[in-house]
């Protein structure tokens, strides 16, 4: 392994620490008989990370080009973040929502401030915001749309990835992720992504919302058509439905705007944000929307006794200051185009189409070169982590505190491998 050409930080030690009496190779196979086997990891074994470097248990450096799904937008243990948490170690940890807490209503204050919406529902993980989602629609429908019981609809799109619950693979169209696990859940109608027309036909008065994200991410990160964003909003402005926009992905800085409908000036319903707003410590997400839809709910009908404790509230809230001041944001915005530009010239030299938007790639590689998995094997042994999606596309979105020369670096690593 040859690795990227910039150094990694200088205080690590030259190898790992807690896991040295076991080696990589020895720690994979270890995982088998106690593991559900429901990943397929790259064969690294993570010991140590700072920023956008991470090491593994022998030593070895390799430059973080996934940043876990973007959960690390803001690199691995970022100051800022790190600090936060260790202060509410020392004072709250948890207290269920059976009691008030001091943190959360700050952090729902500077969440709905920097998003433009009303209220927040706090929980864990994004499925977790989807399928809150999914029932705060469901009941607005009833409640304030004049739905039928039982009969409400919400509308996804072809391609979607919102998460593995039985509920949600029951809208996948991703066979692997629905192969297995019926009977599913009724309700919902699947349109074809960035096709407007469709959405429209599949409108009717049960349609209790339209349920995308702005970039799919999972497929491939697919952008749509300028203007769809803008149109799905009008849409569901006209028609008297809901407009959820799973952010989960997209969203708090990894497109170089705060949120990816921000590139078309669109405020959504109900905003689902997660990964990034933990910082890469803890899981939290956020179910945001107007007054007048999250409202609906009362006490008893939805909770969670992790959702909104104190320490998940202050990480949170340490995630938003960073993105209030807008450097992130830029950052990714003028690094995205670094990225967008060696792409270009890597086009038709191993590299059939991509799509960038801000820190935040979909790369097809030349099948006759190797499936996805195979050239994020490759990369790997160039000290380069990124993952495949579907068929030869693989996925780049490093954290945004990533240098241009750790970009370039990367980027060259993948230019070698092509050749």
């Amino acid at each position: 392994m040859t690795g990227p050409t910039t150094p990694a930080p200088s205080s690590w030690p030259a190898s790992g620490s807690a896991s040295e009496t076991r080696s990589s190779a020895r720690l994979i196979l270890a995982e088998a008989p106690v593991l559900a086997h429901n990943y397929h990891p790259l064969p690294v074994v993570v010991a140590r990370a700072e920023g956008t470097w991470v090491q593994d248990v022998e030593g070895r450096r390799y430059l973080d080009m996934l940043a876990g799904y973007s959960a690390l937008n803001f690199g691995h243990r970022h100051p800022a973040l790190i600090e936060a948490a260790h202060r509410q170690l020392d004072r709250l940890t948890l207290t269920s929502r059976a009691f008030h807490n001091d943190q959360l209503v700050g952090f729902a204050e500077r969440l709905a401030a920097l998003t433009g919406l009303d209220m927040v529902l706090p929980m864990n993980t994004g499925a977790e915001a989807v399928e809150s989602a999914v029932k705060v629609a469901r009941k607005w429908a009833y409640e304030v749309k004049g739905v039928a019981p039982d009969r409400a609809t919400i509308i996804v799109a072809d391609g979607n990835f919102h998460g593995r619950t039985t509920t949600i693979v029951s809208f996948s169209t991703d066979e692997t992720a629905r192969a297995g696990f019926g009977p599913f859940t009724p309700g919902f109608r699947v349109v074809p992504y960035n096709d407007l027309a469709a959405l429209e036909a599949a409108v009717d008065e049960t349609t209790a919302a339209v349920l995308i994200e702005p970039i799919q991410g999972e497929a491939g990160v697919l952008i749509p058509d300028e203007g769809y964003l803008a149109g799905v909003r009008e849409l569901t402005r006209r028609t008297g439905c809901l407009f959820i926009a799973d952010e989960i992905q997209s969203g708090l800085g990894r497109t170089g705007r705060t949120l990816a409908v921000d590139h078309e000036s669109v405020v959504p319903d109900i905003l689902l944000l997660g990964k990034a707003l933990g910082g890469g410590i803890v899981p939290v997400s956020a179910v945001v929307a107007r007054r007048e839809v999250l409202s609906v709910l009362r006490p008893g009908e939805h909770g969670s006794t992790f959702g909104g404790n104190p320490l998940s509230a202050a990480v949170g809230s340490a995630v938003v200051d960073l993105l209030a001041t807008g450097e992130f944001q830029r950052r990714a915005a003028e690094l995205g185009d670094v990225m967008d530009r060696v792409l270009a010239a890597l086009t038709g030299a191993g590299v059939t189409s991509y799509r960038v938007r801000g820190l935040w790639a979909g790369v097809d590689i030349d099948p006759a070169l190797g499936t996805g998995r195979q050239i994020s094997e490759r990369l790997l042994a160039e000290g380069v982590l990124v993952k495949d999606t579907h068929g030869s596309t693989i996925r780049l979105a490093p954290p945004l505190t990533i240098t241009e020369e750790e970009l370039r670096s990367a980027l060259g690593a993948l230019k070698k491998v092509l050749g």
